[in-house]
């Protein structure tokens, strides 16, 4: 009855699961400009879901792989459905340097204020990339431009923009509202406000 199941349920979700895993590196040409590659969480949710996709289509597979895959498949579901909705809306690149010297691209959300560009995120990750007063490249709406990020860990500036992303994006509010994402900015976060390169 089990192995019934499995074959009757099984292409539905192989079906699913490799769409879902294409869908994690297709979505990114919604967006003008370079094409930037998924990564950590984003890409694993993505090879996964084609994996976990491949191993449901395989004739051959044995019972024990077929279930393994089951079983595996919720996490790697939330994990590619997180990366495709997290670039269905605006995402910008920011061009830094990581602690090691190697370069970096942080796909971030971004707002607009009447005072500027901004972004959100942990404390430590914006340190580690040391973006504070750095002159970055900035990739929006498939421009690139220098700017200098100023950072903010006043409370009332990080929760008025953490609040401007939630305002703005629909999967922050969707995340928020199921306990996935953070309505109010965490004590952790700090705020960046992109400032224009001064010329010359």
């Amino acid at each position: 009855m089990h192995r019934a199941r499995l074959r009757s349920f099984g292409p539905w979700l192989a079906g699913g699961l490799l769409a879902l895993g294409i869908a994690v590196f297709a979505v990114r040409f919604l967006h003008e400009g370079a094409y930037a590659m998924p990564r950590g969480g984003n890409v694993a949710g993505g090879l996964g879901a084609l994996l976990l996709g491949g191993v449901l289509v395989w004739p051959a597979a044995p019972r024990g792989l077929g279930w393994l895959a089951l079983a595996a498949s919720p996490v790697v579901l939330f994990l590619g459905l997180y990366a495709v909705m997290s670039e269905l809306e605006e995402v910008v690149s920011l061009y830094a340097t990581d602690s090691a010297g190697q370069p970096a691209e942080l796909r971030l959300w971004i707002v607009d204020r009447e005072d500027g560009e901004w972004v959100g995120m942990s404390r430590s990750k914006a340190v580690e990339h040391s973006l504070d007063g750095a002159r970055l490249e900035l990739l929006r709406s498939g421009e690139t431009r220098c700017v200098v990020p100023a950072l903010h860990e006043d409370r009332p500036t990080v929760i008025a923009i953490h609040a401007l992303k939630v305002e703005k994006y629909a999967v922050a509010r969707g995340a928020a509202a199921i306990g996935l994402y953070p309505r109010v900015a965490r004590e952790t976060a700090v705020s960046l406000r992109l400032d224009p390169c001064p010329a010359g």
